[in-house]
């Protein structure tokens, strides 16, 4: 008997654990600790730097300076973004923000306000 989880993707009993995740050598898959996982990463919730789940709709604030590409002036900390949407991907929030118009943020640059 393991004492580790079988592997979720070909359910072999094989895992061993690697630093903060759980390995399966027969197929590769890598996962994290099960005391990691939640509700809003397994139906793909976002979250903020301080681990809040986001909605469309939410209003969040920008929690350092940030450069942006063709723009002489950075988007300053404190700037509150009403209104997110959220998509899939890198960059999981879709805004627009007074003065530089339409941007898509990281959720690890923002807080739920």
């Amino acid at each position: 008997m393991s004492l580790y989880p079988n592997c979720p993707k070909c359910k072999s009993e094989h895992t061993y654990h690697d630093g903060m995740m759980l390995v399966c050598p027969e197929c590769g898959n890598e996962w994290p600790e099960a005391g990691e996982k939640t509700e809003a990463t397994e139906t793909g919730g976002v979250r903020d730097c301080f681990g809040t789940v986001l909605a469309t709709g939410d209003t969040v604030s920008v929690i350092k300076d940030l450069k942006v590409k063709g723009y002489a002036t950075a988007i300053k900390a404190g700037t509150k973004v009403k209104n997110i949407r959220l998509t899939e991907g890198d960059h999981p929030i879709d805004c627009k923000i007074e003065g530089f118009g339409a941007m898509q943020l990281k959720s690890e640059f923002v807080k739920k306000v």
